[in-house]
């Protein structure tokens, strides 16, 4: 029996790398051309070891701003690509103002006061609803 045996050739393009100060490396811009004619530059990532800990710094930052939104809130604030201004239009979303605040103050202090448990409950149930 014959084995055929296809070979793909693929090539893959390497980022150019230019040196800077001798001892530490900037990526170089690249640009892509699609079929359509359009080009599109990549410019890279930051190069700096200040820039790098201030990118990780801002990935961590909007990393637990996502997880501390309900599920349901995710779409409306994925708009945002600032930490400050996603920030900022949480505290307006969630935070209201004074009057708001108060109220809901009032709320939770009534729904408190008017907690009761049963004796037949487990003491672990009663502190999970409280």
């Amino acid at each position: 029996m014959d084995l055929e045996i296809a070979q793909i050739n693929t090539t893959a393009k390497l980022p150019i790398l230019k040196q800077e100060n001798g001892n530490s490396f900037k990526p170089a811009a690249q640009t892509t051309t699609n079929t359509e004619g359009t080009s599109t530059t990549l410019i890279p990532g930051p190069v700096t070891a200040d820039e790098k800990i201030q990118k990780k710094n801002d990935l961590k930052a909007r990393s637990m701003l996502l997880m501390a939104l309900p599920n349901e809130h995710l779409l409306t604030f994925n708009q945002y690509m600032d930490d400050k201004t996603f920030f900022a239009a949480i505290q307006t979303r969630f935070g209201g103002n004074d009057a708001t605040k108060k109220t809901q103050k009032t709320l939770l202090k009534q729904m408190y006061e008017n907690f009761s448990a049963p004796s037949t409950e487990s003491l672990d149930s009663i502190f999970n609803r409280l």
